[in-house]
């Protein structure tokens, strides 16, 4: 497995012409990425030179994922792969070592220019919390001290909250390292994979800006959300998101937690709380069970969305859309 040293995508193209997206390409390499963010990414930056291999497929959550023999198969013939991290998808760093031994590992949690922001602690918070990434938030709540270890195992590594590619400014940065580790791997597309880029970054920039002025009428409304997973998209967009229903998606909260966020919601009037479609969202209606706030759904890595170049796009205006429809009605 071969570690990479990110480089800039333009110092590796100095002198050549930027081809077109759709031109054909020399050799197909073998690419795996493994979530649908990630994949997304990376197969638009790989347009006219083939189709990344997919691992967490559909619905399936990349915190308790398990390696299909499809999936071990494409590791083992894999040129470059491209993950998160080890904080976000721990079930494939063995597997990474094991069988991609002559890959080239695109971690994308350690890319050039990511903003990374520390774990939020606990599950419900005051106002806007933004983590930073060698800070902490305030102490936790009521909630159990062993669900927020187990947070921390499931949801970064040093500290550092993974769901980074959820700021289309963090995708930016992302597009880069993808880049980068295709030309240094397939350097007869150089000039294909860069020309990608340049055209996924603009449009990537366009994406945080129709956003930002979707969301400007609602984001003094405050919400809740199932699980922290959206930290970097309220970061960004500066939206009112005051809690989590769970800190650990794969553990169910307890009473107290449950109560907590009842209060929550009471207390700073909470228009609305989002369930998940990776998780059970029954717990939702149990929380705003007599209260006045709504329902809706968030989606962190696209789980009905169809797979390509265009997932990320569609998941990330998804997401805007179900906050906006949520938070822009009268309570």
């Amino acid at each position: 497995m071969t570690t990479l040293r990110f480089a800039p995508v333009a110092g590796l193209v100095v002198g050549l012409g930027l081809a077109s997206a759709g031109a054909a390409a020399a050799a197909e390499i073998t690419v795996v990425a493994s979530i649908k963010p990630v994949h997304s990414l990376t197969a638009a930056v790989m347009q006219g030179a083939g189709t990344p291999h997919l691992i967490v497929q559909g619905g399936a959550s990349p915190h308790s994922h398990a390696l299909r023999p499809s999936d071990a198969a494409a590791l083992q013939r894999a040129d470059v792969v491209v993950w998160v991290g080890e904080g976000l998808e721990s079930f494939l760093a063995a597997s990474l070592d094991a069988l991609a031994r002559d890959a080239r590992v695109v971690e994308l949690a350690a890319a050039p220019g990511l903003t990374r922001l520390g774990l939020r602690e606990g599950g419900a918070w005051d106002g806007h919390q933004d983590g930073h990434e060698d800070g902490h938030d305030e102490a936790p709540a009521e909630a159990g001290h062993d669900e927020e270890k187990a947070h921390g195992q499931d949801h970064g590594r040093d500290g550092i909250d993974q769901h980074f590619w959820l700021d289309p400014l963090n995708a930016r940065a992302m597009v880069e390292a993808i880049a980068a580790a295709l030309i240094t791997a397939d350097p007869e597309n150089a000039d294909l994979y860069a020309g990608n880029a340049q055209r996924v970054s603009r449009d990537l920039a366009q994406l945080g800006e129709e956003i930002a002025r979707e969301l400007a009428p609602v984001k003094e409304v405050p919400f809740v959300v199932f699980h922290d997973a959206f930290q970097y998209f309220d970061a960004r967009f500066d939206l009112a998101n005051v809690g989590s229903v769970t800190v650990n998606p794969e553990q169910k909260p307890g009473a107290a937690r449950l109560r907590e966020i009842r209060a929550k919601i009471a207390e700073l009037g909470a228009r609305c709380v989002f369930a998940e479609p990776q998780f059970e969202p029954r717990l939702v209606d149990v929380v705003i069970e007599g209260s006045a706030a709504r329902r809706g759904m968030l989606d962190p890595i696209g789980a009905d969305l169809e797979d390509g170049p265009g997932l990320y796009f569609a998941l990330m205006r998804a997401n805007a859309r179900a906050l906006r429809d949520c938070l822009g009605g009268s309570s």
